[in-house]
């Protein structure tokens, strides 16, 4: 093992790097994308000074992937910014606050309401069909109602 260490040429890199680009395509969520820019570039650094040691390869190896994922983690970090739309995933979350008629009564704890042209199941107290209730939250599909 350790002879081939010895002896790596920039096509071991190069092939290295296609390998972890190939597989970043899979799906790996960029997590193998730097890694295989790193090695491509030592590739070509291999290829620039043929008689770089091995050991060195490896640590600019390290280095470099290192780096590139933390420029690209900065990069991404300082390009985020916050949503004009915060509830736009997160459907019903525009009804809290809102004022409405109940649809069925609320026996159990659950009940419905009519909002626009769709039924939503409501939990609060048990209350009777056409009464007011406000929505004063939200858990996942169901409404969390209060008497108005």
């Amino acid at each position: 093992m350790i002879a081939y260490l010895q002896h790596l040429s920039f096509w071991d890199w190069l092939a290295f790097g296609t390998v972890l680009l190939i597989l970043e395509v899979f799906g790996a969520g960029g997590y193998l994308l730097w890694i295989g820019v790193a090695a491509a570039a030592v590739g070509v650094l291999t290829y620039l000074f043929p008689d770089l040691p091995w050991a060195w390869q490896f640590v600019v190896f390290a280095l470099l992937s290192v780096l590139t994922a933390v420029f690209w983690w900065r990069r991404q970090r300082s390009a985020a910014k916050p949503s004009d739309a915060p509830g736009l995933n997160r459907r019903g979350s525009e009804l809290i606050g809102r004022t409405f008629v109940l649809h069925e009564a609320i026996v159990g704890g659950r009940g419905k309401i009519r909002a626009g042209d769709s039924l939503w199941l409501v939990t609060g107290s048990d209350l009777a069909v056409g009464s007011a209730v406000r929505v004063v939250g939200q858990d996942g599909v169901l409404l969390r109602v209060e008497a108005v």
